[in-house]
């Protein structure tokens, strides 16, 4: 029987990963995913579950994700056949294999088809946490590890936000709807887009909670050369004040 299990490390070395994103994880080994996600989500992180390629494929086409986690063997065929449609639409959304295919072979294939990255089952969590630190850091350098609107800067690296040079604390869901709305500065971000970036299929969170927490982001900013609008119908539109 294979063995699928994995190593987690104790509470301290969760720690580790500060920097929050949004993950897709595709395994259908239910036991196994749970224990991932769960870990993950110890982190701050946004994990979501699928089982197979189909349900990947769909959801990829629908959202956006940090990182993707892919395992090769799922019920409806192989994990590189999703990697390589995402790869045809030009979503170059970084990607972990995690599979318990692990030959010369395996590798090379998975990382020629696009992946950023291969890991074999079983494996150590504290080792998937540290290569999906170094994607990430790769991600940001490739994109720009600052974004600077007015007087305020957002540091996507180290997770910080600073007004006129000085640290704003906001709470993790304040922080990810501010990352979203400068990165999209200018256009319109509907509830509907806010929601899908802060909650994981498993969190039922409504469009009131979108308005109390950009209510409250925007009592912080209140500081800042930002302007959040609300356009009734439509959603929020960040601009410089």
């Amino acid at each position: 029987m294979l063995d699928l299990r994995i190593t987690i490390a104790k509470a301290p070395l969760f720690k580790a990963l500060r920097q929050q994103m949004r993950l897709l994880l595709v395994e259908d080994t239910m036991e196994l995913a749970q224990a991932i996600a769960t870990g993950l989500r110890r982190t701050g992180h946004t994990v979501d579950v699928v089982g197979d390629v189909e349900a990947a494929d769909a959801v990829l086409r629908a959202n956006s994700y940090n990182v993707v986690i892919l395992d090769l063997n799922l019920p409806d065929g192989d994990g590189l056949t999703l990697l390589r449609t995402m790869r045809q639409r030009n979503d170059q959304t970084p990607t972990v294999i995690l599979t318990a295919r692990g030959s010369l072979e395996d590798r090379v294939k998975g990382l020629d088809v696009g992946a950023d990255d291969y890991m074999t089952k079983p494996f150590d969590f504290q080792e998937l946490e540290a290569r999906l630190r170094a994607i990430q850091r790769r991600d940001a350098g490739r994109r720009g590890a600052t974004i600077a609107v007015g007087n305020v800067v957002f540091d996507t690296v180290a997770r910080a936000v600073y007004i006129d040079g000085k640290p704003l604390n906001l709470p993790r869901r304040e922080l990810v709807l501010l990352e979203t709305l400068m990165l999209r500065l200018g256009h319109v971000v509907s509830k509907e887009q806010l929601i899908a970036c802060l909650a994981g299929f498993e969190e039922d969170l409504s469009a009131a909670a979108i308005e109390l927490y950009i209510s409250r982001l925007r009592k912080r900013l209140s500081q800042a050369d930002l302007k959040i609008r609300t356009l009734r119908g439509l959603g929020y539109l960040l601009e410089a004040a």
